[in-house]
C-alpha cells in the first residue's frame, strides 16, 4: 500500500522564525492546497532563517528523508543580501525548471512592476519539485494559480505520485494518451 503524498512546506524568513510577526506565507501555502487538491496528502512545515546553509539542509530533508514529492517555499526571493532561496534552490537539485519563475514573474507583473526583481525558480532534485514562490499571501495564491497546473504532470514525470486536483479551483493539465 502506498504512503500518502507529502508536500513539504517552507518558510523562509528571519524576523517571522524569531517570532517577531506571524508566518502567514506557510499557512497561506497549506490552505491554497487544501482548496485546491481533492487527493490525499499530508502537509510537512518548516519555518526557519535566511540562511543558505539552513534552507539547503531543510530542502534536502525534506526530499531526501520526508520523501515528498513537492516542496514549496515562501520568501527569499527578492534581490536583498539576505535573500538566498534561489542559491540554496539551485545547490540542492539535480536539474533546474526556469520556467515555473518565468511565469511567476509574467503573471505578478500584471500586479506589480517590482515583479521584475523577484528570483522565483524552480528545480528537480531526485522524485521531488521544488517551487519557490514570493513571501507575500496575495502574491504566493496569484503565483500558485499561475504554475500549479503544469504541476501534477510534472510530478507525474519524475515518477512522483499522482496528485488530482479540483478542476473548478484549479484545472491541472496533463496530456490526453494516444
Amino acid at each position: 500500500m502506498s504512503q500518502t503524498p507529502r508536500i513539504g512546506i517552507v518558510t523562509i524568513s528571519d524576523r517571522a522564525s524569531r517570532g517577531e510577526y506571524e508566518d502567514l506565507g506557510g499557512p497561506a501555502i497549506q490552505a491554497w492546497l487544501e482548496n485546491t487538491l481533492i487527493s490525499a496528502w499530508e502537509p510537512v512545515t518548516r519555518l526557519i532563517p535566511d540562511e543558505q546553509d539552513q534552507v539547503e539542509a531543510v530542502l534536502r530533508e525534506l526530499c531526501d528523508e520526508q520523501r515528498c514529492c513537492l516542496v514549496v517555499t515562501t520568501g527569499s526571493t527578492g534581490p536583498a543580501r539576505r535573500d538566498i532561496v534561489p542559491e540554496a534552490t539551485e545547490a540542492v537539485c539535480d536539474k533546474m525548471m526556469p520556467g515555473f519563475g518565468e511565469q511567476m514573474r509574467a503573471v505578478s507583473l500584471q500586479y506589480v512592476p517590482t515583479a521584475i526583481l523577484s528570483r522565483q525558480t524552480a528545480g528537480i532534485r531526485g522524485n521531488t519539485l521544488i517551487v519557490n514562490l514570493p513571501g507575500k499571501p496575495k502574491a504566493i495564491g496569484e503565483c500558485l494559480d499561475a504554475v500549479f497546473p503544469a504541476i501534477p504532470y510534472c510530478i507525474d514525470l519524475i515518477e512522483g505520485p499522482f496528485l488530482q486536483t479540483d478542476e473548478s479551483v484549479c484545472k491541472a493539465f496533463r496530456p490526453r494518451s494516444k
